[in-house]
């Protein structure tokens, strides 16, 4: 794909996000907040607009992290079906989750709305089609239960420009930049009573008063502790088990006069998802967003194949778009229940969560701000109990039990071979895994010919990891922590490097592509 960039979403070439200083001294405030994303930023601006003091914490800044990846599709129509919902968590869970997302959209929208910029929010309707020889039965039954939810679905004529098969239309979804509103979002926090601080928070503790402690050195003591990292970093073991993670792609077009407003996405598995956005200041400066081919974090290393996959899906179907100006990835955490995990840390008393957005981390994490703001304040809270972290569903076992044999299995990898009988094998810019003696390594070969080494066992349970070479990331297939390929934390929960082993100089072998 010449001139598409390999790793970054057009949001980050196109926004203009405030410098972040540095935690410098111990701090004190009613709540902190670790992770300024789109979760961290909404609680923290709800919580600044209730007059309380707020520190926000995080080791890069604002959208560095998956916020900034999204494509920012803004749906009541969330990724787990209507029909599903009603089965795992009844009627009234169903109802909630449609009604608390709608909200949500509605939240956005007039925050948006006095922002500067507006932060190019629009209102579109959503489709979701099947393929040409579709049931559609299968989608008149989510059209009458996503209507039993409360919301506006309808069968309708698909007015995508290619052939599909059955589609429902959902009105008034709705579609934004997303690091322009995170943007929005930090200005309210700034403008309250709020501070956004880099550091890179390592230690939590729960008590009166909750404390955070940073790599760095500085702590913040706070009443309140949220943790809004995607995957929590303060948690070992319990929320991870109900919640694998995902990378997903998506790619870039510069899009065709006749393609469509609105929000598309079909029902294969997985699933495709399309939009177009505008780019730059020019109206008519746009790209169409196509995403999609999304498969368990560190169980995969073929990203160029999907990028591929997903561009000839594409081309196939609209066949005068233009090149492909980005493509890139992100990671979503996918509840075995299909609803997002907010509230009181399980085992905790002032500690909070947001996690497990799966692809509707824009809604989810707003929603999660009216949550979190109500448990914290001690007000009741509507939407709590459908989102409660500690919740255990019986009718999500199955899943649950597949998703948890998946894990178990890859501890098997501690006993196996590596990736490559010797670090010869090791072209320039790639990396594997490699058995010295009774240990593994993850060893990584720069363009200069150097080898870099590190323990290939993650810092958070101890799983090996695996090499990514799209992103040049070790990744962990049990719960999804990612490294760089210097061993350092990119995505949780692990919050420890790996650990180092030696390094060489260069080898004999010829630096080649």
């Amino acid at each position: 794909m010449p001139g598409a960039d390999a790793s970054i979403a057009p949001w980050s070439a196109d926004a203009e996000l405030p410098a972040v200083p540095a935690l410098r001294d111990d701090l004190t405030a009613d709540v902190c907040v670790v992770g300024a994303g789109i979760a961290g930023l909404s609680t923290a601006a709800r919580i600044a607009e209730e007059g309380l003091t707020v520190v926000v914490l995080d080791r890069e800044g604002i959208g560095a992290g998956e916020t900034g990846r999204t494509t920012a599709h803004l749906t009541a129509a969330i990724d787990t079906r209507f029909r599903h919902l009603e089965r795992l968590h009844g009627s009234e869970g169903a109802r909630l989750a449609a009604a608390s997302h709608t909200a949500a959209i509605q939240m956005i929208a007039l925050r948006a709305q006095r922002a500067a910029q507006r932060c190019r929010f629009e209102w579109v309707d959503g489709y979701l089609f099947d393929r040409e020889d579709g049931d559609p039965d299968a989608l008149r039954e989510e059209a009458d239960a996503a209507r039993r939810a409360g919301l506006a679905a309808e069968m309708v004529a698909p007015p995508l420009p290619f052939a599909t098969g059955p589609c429902v239309r959902f009105a008034r979804q709705a579609q934004l930049h997303p690091l322009c509103y995170l943007g929005a979002l930090a200005a309210e926090v700034r403008g309250g009573r709020g501070r956004i601080l880099r550091a890179e928070a390592t230690d939590f503790e729960d008590g009166e008063p909750a404390v955070v402690r940073t790599r760095s050195g500085p702590s913040v003591r706070a009443r309140s502790l949220v943790v809004a990292t995607d995957s929590p970093v303060n948690d070992r073991v319990v929320i991870h088990t109900k919640q694998p993670s995902s990378r997903t792609y998506a790619i870039a077009f510069a899009s065709p006069e006749r393609f469509p407003r609105g929000l598309f996405w079909d029902t294969e598995d997985p699933y495709h998802y399309l939009r177009l956005a505008r780019i730059g200041p020019d109206p008519g400066e746009t790209v169409l967003i196509v995403g999609g081919e999304d498969h368990r974090t560190g169980e995969a290393d073929d990203a160029a194949r999907r990028f591929d996959v997903l561009e000839a899906w594409t081309r196939e179907r609209v066949p005068d778009l233009g090149r492909v100006s980005h493509r890139w990835s992100g990671q979503v955490q996918e509840p075995v229940d299909g609803l997002a995990f907010v509230g009181r840390n399980p085992g905790d008393r002032h500690v909070y969560v947001a996690t497990g957005f799966g692809g509707n981390g824009i809604t989810h994490g707003t929603l999660a701000g009216v949550v979190l703001t109500d448990l914290i304040l001690g007000r009741p809270s509507a939407w709590a109990r459908v989102y409660e972290p500690g919740r255990v569903s019986l009718r999500a076992a199955p899943r649950f039990l597949r998703e948890n044999a998946k894990t178990a299995a890859h501890y098997a990898e501690l006993v196996t071979g590596g990736d490559v009988g010797d670090e010869e094998e090791i072209a320039p810019g790639e990396g594997a895994i490699v058995r010295h003696g009774v240990r593994k390594v993850a060893v990584h070969r720069d363009e200069s010919g150097i080898l870099h080494r590190r323990s290939a066992y993650c810092t958070h349970l101890g799983c090996v990891v695996a090499w990514n070479g799209a992103e040049r990331t070790w990744d962990c297939p049990c719960h999804g922590s990612r490294f760089d390929v210097e061993g350092a934390v990119i995505h949780g929960p692990a919050v420890e490097p790996l650990a180092t082993v030696e390094e060489s100089a260069p080898t004999a072998r010829p630096v080649t592509a």
